[in-house]
């Protein structure tokens, strides 16, 4: 998605923005604090136990005609805080403003009139379809259940909206097992863009593909955007798609944004270690250019569940920087750098917040094992600055997997466990519950 790209909002009068302006305008949507703890409940009588903690407290805001993307491990929560802000789901504490309205505990009455400006687009194409309906009956409900009548007829409208996301306007009457994958996600997207939306949500639209037709899904949200004005919030696995389509970007860890930046500053420099680790398991598709990935970093040990979550920072279990303040105080997130926010004591590219604290925890030293020789030794004497890169001979681990949830988490939270750190490996698993 270039920079430059011109954004045409329907609704200025034909006026254009560029992503430039986008970024400096009027804020669509505002998170503030926003939680949701599934209950655990067992025995006869069903007293509740304990909680997951899907999404622990978030902030962050979009802007009209921009693009934020949010990456994270399978479990992170992605996929809950965007049923959340699409009020999917009912919050258990924080707040969520649309427009400027706080939309956080409007009943379903209330919410049908706004459902014309907030809509989803799912990850699973299988099974975001009714099996039972034809194309036209799938894309055409929003008009029936807000009674819109657009003009020329629903039909006509469907035809053109399967049309503008490259569909034959003759299959109006087939049904999904007609249709290949990517072909249902072109559907499902029509369906989401049936009534003019000023916000969509996108929960991993392209995971499900064939990569072959990746590309075309993410050039067609882009053409959109551009068309219509849209503000998009991406939630996806694989930090290359959402490089391409981003303009900032949240990383997301165990229910807490770590780090939120600007798509160039979290790829040239990322400040939060998870982030550094994340990208550093990106792989180079060309085996010529192995060689010059100088490092791949190795997270040691599994990532705790959602129920009990580790105290301070929720990342010092796993990270080769962590000291004592990592594990008693959580860090807030702050705005080192303009543009750039990052939840961490000792930040990657950027002076040490806590430079009196350089006494590294036992499972940080462990970690400092599996993280390149000159940033190890570095860690060990305290340094805060980033250490050159060191010759890794080309590793081809990614980190560590995700520990298993309990048995009670998966269901609740609504994202199953993945098999994977991160989805930059082209092995990532498909979350069965999204």
């Amino acid at each position: 998605m270039s920079d430059e790209k011109a954004v045409s909002n329907p609704e200025q009068s034909g006026t254009t923005l560029t992503k430039d302006s986008a970024a400096d305008g009027e804020i669509l949507l505002k998170v503030t604090g926003l939680q949701k703890h599934f209950p655990i409940r067992k025995g006869l009588l069903q007293r509740q136990t304990g909680a997951v903690r899907a999404v622990d407290g978030i902030d962050f805001e979009v802007r009209k005609g921009e693009t934020l993307g949010v990456v994270g491990e399978s479990g992170c929560g992605k996929s809950t805080m965007g049923r959340l802000i699409t009020r999917l789901l009912e919050p258990t504490g924080g707040q969520v403003e649309f427009e400027g309205r706080d939309i956080t505990h409007l009943s379903v009455g209330q919410m049908r009139p706004m459902r014309r400006d907030v809509q989803m687009i799912f990850q699973d194409p299988y099974s975001s379809l009714n099996p039972r309906h034809t194309i036209g009956t799938i894309v055409g409900a929003p008009f029936k259940l807000q009674g819109v009548q657009p003009e020329g007829g629903i039909k006509k409208e469907v035809q053109r909206l399967l049309s503008v996301v490259g569909l034959n306007p003759e299959h109006y009457n087939r049904y999904p097992h007609e249709f290949s994958g990517g072909q249902r996600q072109r559907i499902g997207i029509a369906r989401a863009l049936a009534l003019n939306p000023k916000l969509v949500v996108a929960d991993e639209p392209v995971s499900a593909l064939d990569v072959s037709i990746q590309a075309q899904v993410v050039n067609l949200l882009d053409d959109l955007q551009e068309e219509l004005g849209l503000t998009y919030v991406i939630i996806a696995h694989d930090l290359s798609v959402v490089r391409h389509v981003s303009d900032r970007i949240a990383v997301m860890y165990l229910g807490k944004i770590v780090e939120l930046a600007d798509r160039e500053s979290l790829y040239k420099a990322p400040m939060h270690p998870y982030t550094k680790a994340l990208l550093s398991a990106v792989p180079i598709p060309d085996p010529k250019r192995r060689g010059a990935k100088s490092e791949r970093i190795l997270l040691r040990g599994d990532v705790p569940s959602p129920i009990s979550p580790p105290s301070g920072c929720r990342f010092h279990t796993r990270c080769w920087k962590a000291t004592e303040i990592c594990r008693t105080t959580e860090p807030p997130l702050a705005e080192l750098r303009p543009g750039q926010r990052v939840a961490c004591h000792h930040p990657e590219n950027f002076e040490d917040q806590q430079p009196q604290d350089t006494v590294l925890l036992s499972v940080a030293k462990e970690a400092a094992e599996l993280v390149p020789t000159e940033e190890a030794a570095e860690a060990e004497a305290g340094g805060s600055e980033e250490a050159p890169e060191a010759e890794a001979g080309g590793s081809e681990e990614v980190p560590e997997s995700e520990a298993e949830r309990a048995e009670e988490a998966p269901a609740a939270a609504g994202e199953a466990p993945g098999t994977v750190a991160s989805a930059e490996s082209s092995a990532a698993a498909t979350d069965d519950n999204k």
